[in-house]
């Protein structure tokens, strides 16, 4: 049977809890809110990280590129396995955000 699609489960990423949301405006922030996330990260949590950016569209895929590919470093560097599940929404009318969490945590949550 094959997985079902995004619009036959009932989950948004926002019912995932949260450890830590960072608020970002600029390449630099992201870059630092994803180090920090690196840091912290953890496959035995069951929480995650949000990451906010302004609605500016240009802007907001270049935030999103320099963060996960950031993640991706950090993790890679400290010889962390790199499970990361995310996801991007539309988080209110001025604000989009990024949800990061590790596959085996979004597991034992039942997602």
């Amino acid at each position: 049977m094959p997985a079902p699609a995004y619009s036959d489960v009932e989950f948004h990423p926002s019912k995932i809890p949260i450890e830590k949301t960072h608020e970002i405006t600029d390449e630099v922030s992201a870059s630092r809110a994803a180090q920090e996330i690196a840091e912290s990260w953890s496959s035995a949590k069951s929480t995650g990280f949000k990451v906010r950016m302004p609605k500016d569209k240009k802007l907001a895929k270049r935030m999103g590129y320099t963060v996960m590919t950031t993640v991706n470093y950090y993790l890679r560097k400290s010889n962390t396995e790199r499970n990361v599940r995310y996801w991007v929404y539309h988080e209110d009318d001025s604000h989009y955000a990024i949800v990061l969490i590790d596959a085996r945590s979004l597991e034992s949550l039942g997602f």
